[in-house]
């Protein structure tokens, strides 16, 4: 059994690029946007502990902003369960990680960043 414990560098430049997307067009109210680019970086990081739960805690966050009494609920779970799941490997890779989407369901993951993934054996 593989544990992912600490996000390769060079993958966590790409997560931290979608992080900075979302808080730039989030500010700008184009909050759809925003929310994509939640669901990619969680996508990039769900393999990883500290990046998996920090994509679920902007999530629930943004639950909040847009009281999205759905999006809270759906989000507790998954912050304190997606780390964990994390750590020993067993997440459901391409799931965007929102509630409007079983957590447990594997996805289609985006060209562009399945071709990031592959570079680090994901996806």
């Amino acid at each position: 059994m593989k544990l992912y414990i600490k996000i390769p560098e060079t993958l966590k430049i790409y997560f931290d690029k979608e992080i900075k997307l979302y808080h730039k067009t989030f500010a700008a109210g184009k909050l759809q946007m925003a929310w994509w680019h939640l669901e990619r970086a969680h996508i990039l990081g769900q393999a990883y502990p500290l990046e998996h739960s920090y994509a679920h805690w902007l999530m629930l966050k943004f639950g909040i902003s847009i009281k999205s009494s759905k999006e809270v609920m759906g989000q507790i779970p998954r912050l304190l369960v997606g780390g964990v799941k994390s750590f020993v490997g067993k997440i459901p890779f391409g799931n965007t990680g929102g509630a409007n989407v079983p957590p447990l369901k594997p996805m289609e993951i985006p060209k562009d960043l399945k071709e990031i993934l592959s570079l680090y054996g994901e996806g």
